[in-house]
């Protein structure tokens, strides 16, 4: 294992995919132990994808996690997407860890044949009835965070969740990882926690393996703070750390 920090960017290497899972989900579930034992309940954001997988799966082998105590939120969803869809975030979570632990309650973006504007505000009143405690979440190949691609990404956005047109390396992306059988069929639009609500949060967890990941990782923490990779912002937060593996790591300087 390796690390080092990037401005106030904990950064930290593993041989593998599995290792750098395990370890994400020690680090996460220490911290959610810590913010339990000061207050009675938990607000955490969940990202949806594959990047995810190792890093779930070892959180839910945690067995001194009060799971009874956490509120749940997912970060993005597909516009006009039915919430049984194998393609929709929401079901995604649900299958890999909503339904297989008692969360004090999970609150699903829902997109399907509803009013978007009315679906984001409605959801940006629930994120903000209390502070965020933690959000797990990924970097894309195209440096975007939840939904917020280079060309809508904004630093200061005033909307903590919104309508976004995804780009099209995002739409490829969706693609390879399996969601999607061509770019065609991937939906035009998604609605997403901006990055003024993701970095609200107290504590982030960002798990990011794999080859495709490298050129991101690279400009997350070697290029400029800048929209043009939206996830370089992570580095201006206080207590962010970033899980990798090898092959995430094969094109930064360390």
């Amino acid at each position: 294992m390796y690390k080092f920090v990037k401005e106030k960017l904990d950064v930290n290497i593993y041989p593998s995919r599995e290792e750098m899972g395990k370890a994400a989900a020690d680090y996460s579930a220490e911290i959610i132990k810590k913010i339990l034992s000061g207050k009675e309940s938990l607000r955490a954001v969940f990202a949806a994808a594959p990047s995810q997988n190792e890093f779930l799966e070892n959180l839910l082998l945690r067995d001194d996690i009060e799971w009874n105590r956490i509120h749940a939120f997912h970060m993005d969803e597909y516009s006009g997407i039915s919430p049984n869809s194998p393609q929709s975030f929401a079901n995604w979570l649900k299958k890999k860890i909503f339904s297989k632990k008692p969360f004090a309650s999970v609150s699903y973006i829902d997109t399907f044949q509803k009013n978007a504007e009315e679906v984001c505000s409605g959801y940006e009143k629930l994120l903000k009835e209390a502070p965020i405690d933690i959000v797990f979440m990924g970097i894309g190949e195209n440096g975007h965070i939840a939904f917020n691609d280079p060309p809508v990404a904004d630093f200061n956005d005033p909307k903590w969740v919104k309508t976004v047109e995804l780009e099209e390396k995002c739409k490829v992306q969706q693609v390879f990882d399996g969601c999607f059988p061509t770019v065609a069929d991937v939906p035009n639009d998604a609605i997403t926690l901006t990055i003024p609500a993701l970095l609200s949060a107290d504590y982030l967890s960002v798990v990011v393996p794999g080859s495709r990941k490298a050129e991101a990782v690279k400009n997350t923490l070697e290029g400029e703070i800048s929209i043009s990779c939206p996830a370089s912002i992570l580095r201006t937060h206080k207590n962010a750390k970033m899980f990798l593996d090898f092959d995430a790591s094969n094109k930064i300087n360390y």
